[in-house]
């Protein structure tokens, strides 16, 4: 049976509704992730304290594993989250979304992703790590590791120097047990900072690498995605440059593919879309389609989940979309 071991930043998110002119009065970029201290988040917190507010535990490494459990694949969290309220209702959350628990309790705040949704459905997200500093590699459950089908991780883990080390030797575990590893680069920023390290990572460990057209334009200079999917390709098995309302390109072994996007074109939230189609694309890669196929499953899921608030699906719509990927791929 396929198992996925996930490392990541176990985050409860907060997902409220603001205007542009909030977003430039608040100093941030729209569209995009920032790391932010104890006094920005206190400072937003304050601004939408009064409104309708939604209360989730996500984190873009867990929504992927969590949407990956509700699929039927097994999957494992590894984190660090705080000895607060917070903490016991991720782990609790958790738990009940079926997902194995490797958190690591720590004596800092848990951490706080607050999601910020202007009117044209675009997300600014402003994230307080809190507890996710303090995962280090001597954390890192050797056993799990060593037993996955497939190691994930995102480039947010690249933030901290100790996050950095976890997942450095989980690499060299999966290198070890000839473990597949996907890489997911999840932020255009995160590729301005690091570059080099991710472009080192593709080439030497990952064997599927998620980037959108964005990330992957910081990462080869061009802002053509088909191009940056055949530049992507040279370095890894499985390069995917998601392209929005356009699909999505994939090198598969130096094979390009088109893959059209699924589902709605008018998105409501597009928050954990990014998540999903990863998910997406592992379990149909895990459950033995063609990677075209996994593409097209990823796509589905992604149009899906853009449908509705929130970054994670329901148990209602995750039963109407399994029978759809039944249906459609003989799964």
């Amino acid at each position: 049976m396929s198992y996925v071991y996930g490392i990541g930043n176990p985050l409860i998110d907060c997902l409220s509704k603001v205007s542009e002119k909030e977003i430039e009065e608040l100093s941030l970029t729209k569209g995009t992730m920032l790391l932010i201290d104890q006094e920005k988040r206190e400072q937003i917190l304050n601004l939408i304290k009064e409104r309708d507010t939604k209360y989730s535990c996500g984190g873009s490494c867990p929504n992927t594993m969590v949407t990956l459990r509700m699929l039927g694949i097994d999957t494992t969290l590894a984190g660090g989250i705080g000895k607060d309220e917070e903490g016991r209702i991720y782990r609790e959350r958790l738990k009940e979304s079926g997902v194995n628990d490797e958190l690591v309790s720590f004596d800092s705040p848990t951490g706080t992703s607050i999601i910020l949704l202007t009117e044209d459905r675009e997300r600014t997200m402003n994230t307080y790590l809190g507890a996710n500093r303090m995962f280090d590699s001597s954390f890192v459950d050797v056993d799990t590791a060593a037993n996955a089908s497939l190691f994930y991780f995102t480039g947010y883990m690249w933030d901290t120097e100790s996050q950095r080390r976890a997942v450095r030797k989980t690499l060299e575990i999966a290198r070890e047990n000839n473990i597949t590893v996907a890489f997911d680069i999840a932020d255009p920023f995160a590729v301005a900072r690091y570059r080099n390290d991710f472009l080192e990572i593709i080439r030497n460990y990952a064997s599927i690498v998620f980037a959108n057209s964005e990330e992957a334009r910081f990462l080869f200079d061009n802002y053509d995605p088909y191009e940056c999917a055949k530049s992507m390709g040279k370095l890894t098995d499985i390069a995917i440059v998601k392209n929005g309302k356009h699909g999505s390109y994939i090198s598969n072994k130096g094979e390009l593919l088109s893959i059209p996007l699924y589902g709605t074109i008018k998105p409501v939230d597009t928050t954990g879309a990014g998540d999903t189609y990863a998910a997406g694309f592992l379990f149909g890669y895990l459950s033995g389609c063609s990677v075209e196929d996994s593409g097209k499953i990823a796509s589905f899921l992604a149009g899906e989940i853009i449908s509705h608030i929130g970054a994670q699906f329901d148990n209602d719509d995750m039963h109407r979309i399994r029978e759809c990927i039944r249906n459609e791929f003989r799964i």
